[in-house]
């Protein structure tokens, strides 16, 4: 089994209720960004470390979406007639990605300075590791109107609570998915049998990360990649 990640897991299947009239006839993913649709600037972080297949989950509206994963090299797997939830869609997907870590990677967010993919990537240690979490301080946050998700200590290892914000970016061993009983279910609980083991860690993003998660983050991203000061 490979100790290093050669796949990359996009979730995509999500409703986006969050942007509203937005997404009533187009999934999240789809809406544009500074004249390109949402999930193409992850796309090109994540074409940029090569791996060697990325994989995107699909559920809300997902035939439009489909056509246009396809057409740039992107596996597709479609949850139906539920949503599986973060969880239960990386596990799903296992057979399109392979065993061994994986990058998983959302959709939602926009990133401005070193790529976070290569970052992760660099400071992997899967001795230690069974979650390598890019995580982002406060202050290089935008469109975040939260405390945090998680402290980090002086080596890395993370626990529950207010500091620094879980940006969508991880390298995750999967066996423990094995180990869980539910169809649907979010990561949160992948996590928290990896933080009772003490093999959760973080790694602080040193560039600016927006939320896009919500009508208001547009403009901010759209800034942001401008250059803008914002």
């Amino acid at each position: 089994m490979r100790e290093y990640p050669d796949a990359i897991m996009m979730f995509a299947a999500g409703f986006g209720t969050r942007m509203k009239h937005l997404t009533q006839n187009q999934p999240k993913p789809m809406v544009p960004v500074a004249g390109r649709p949402l999930i193409d600037h992850a796309l090109d972080l994540a074409q940029a470390v090569s791996p060697a297949r990325i994989v995107a989950n699909l559920h809300y509206l997902p035939d439009q979406l489909d056509t246009h994963l396809r057409a740039q090299g992107v596996k597709t797997i479609t949850e139906t007639p539920d949503i599986l939830d973060t969880g239960g869609g990386l596990r799903n997907a296992l057979p399109l990605l392979g065993a061994g870590p994986v990058f998983t990677m959302n959709s939602d967010a926009i990133w401005a300075g070193p790529n976070p993919l290569t970052m992760i990537r660099e400071a992997w240690a899967p001795a230690r590791m069974d979650a390598l979490l890019m995580t982002v301080p406060l202050e290089n946050t935008l469109g975040h109107g939260g405390t945090g998700d998680f402290t980090r200590a002086a080596d890395g290892r993370l626990q529950r609570g207010p500091g620094e914000v879980y940006g969508g970016v991880q390298i995750i061993k999967t066996d423990l998915l094995a180990d869980i009983e539910a169809k649907a279910f979010s990561l949160n609980l992948l996590w928290d049998m990896m933080l009772a083991r003490g093999t959760l860690f973080g790694l602080p993003y040193s560039g600016r990360w927006c939320d896009v998660g919500h009508p208001g983050g547009i403009p901010l991203a759209e800034s942001l990649l401008a250059g803008a000061d914002v």
